[in-house]
């Protein structure tokens, strides 16, 4: 996110992902310039995945991310797309932690579907159509209630790693604590309490998404120990800052929604 008040995690002038919390260090990756100049925000504190480690994590080539929902679809942030309708000017890149690996996989997009009655406020979804099916590739379910959202929470991106950075070559994760809505609320009072969820060190800071992480999952394990989504990047007042935290979709809201979305889609 950038420094002006809310904002959309995808300005690559903004900065980028902010993932350092916990037993987490900072990592110094490798930095690339972001991929156009729409491109969205890392996360700040944060240290390499491993290969496999979040097989399921998209990058999308307007700078955004995004988590496979289906062999077909992405789910990604509804401000990361330009409405819904055909489009093939998406690629999606999957299988692989660095950007730069020869074994990425790359897909076009065919279709877009931004969340009805999207303004900029909540409703921040959105689903992408691909040309051919991602094959031997994991996706990440979504949560249909609301029973996960509490505890702690993993993000991953390839966004920026501190406020004012640069997009990264390798995939980087963090360890992000929920923050209740009143609370939240009184971080950020245009919050949309039932609509977005939000998570981060209120104390200390230095642990978050930023530009260029935006649409992709937030996500914790399952009572079964199994990856569940059950947030997508979407705002927050510049990264990891203290009494800042960042603010996600909250997915199991809108479960039904997905859902009924990716049928149209046929995904």
């Amino acid at each position: 996110m950038n420094t002006f008040g809310k904002t959309l995690r995808r300005s690559v002038a903004a900065g980028a992902v902010a993932l350092a919390a916990f037993s987490l260090q900072p990592l110094s990756a490798q930095a690339q310039p972001a991929p156009d100049a729409s491109a969205a925000p890392p996360v700040v504190g944060g240290t390499r995945a491993e290969q496999g480690e979040f097989p399921w994590m998209v990058r999308l080539s307007m700078g955004c991310g995004g988590a496979l929902y289906s062999k077909t679809i992405v789910l990604t942030a509804a401000h990361c797309v330009d409405g819904s309708g055909p489009d093939t000017s998406i690629t999606a890149t999957a299988g692989v932690v660095d950007l730069q690996d020869s074994n990425a996989i790359k897909v076009k997009s065919t279709e877009v579907l931004q969340a009805p009655g999207y303004n900029g406020t909540g409703k921040d979804w959105a689903l992408i159509k691909l040309a051919q099916p991602i094959e031997n590739v994991p996706t990440l379910p979504i949560a249909e209630s609301n029973a996960y959202d509490k505890g702690e929470f993993g993000v991953a991106g390839w966004g920026a790693d501190k406020e004012g950075g640069n997009q990264q070559r390798y995939l980087l994760k963090a360890t992000v604590p929920f923050v209740d809505d009143g609370t939240c609320k009184g971080a950020y009072p245009d919050l949309v309490e039932g609509e977005e969820i939000c998570a981060g060190l209120m104390d200390t800071g230095g642990v978050d998404t930023c530009q260029g992480d935006s649409g992709g999952p937030m996500f914790r394990k399952d009572d079964g120990g199994a990856w569940v989504q059950v947030g997508i990047v979407s705002w927050g007042e510049g990264c990891a800052r203290p009494g800042k935290p960042g603010v996600y979709t909250e997915v199991s809201h809108f479960a039904a929604d997905i859902k009924k979305g990716a049928d149209e889609l046929g995904g």
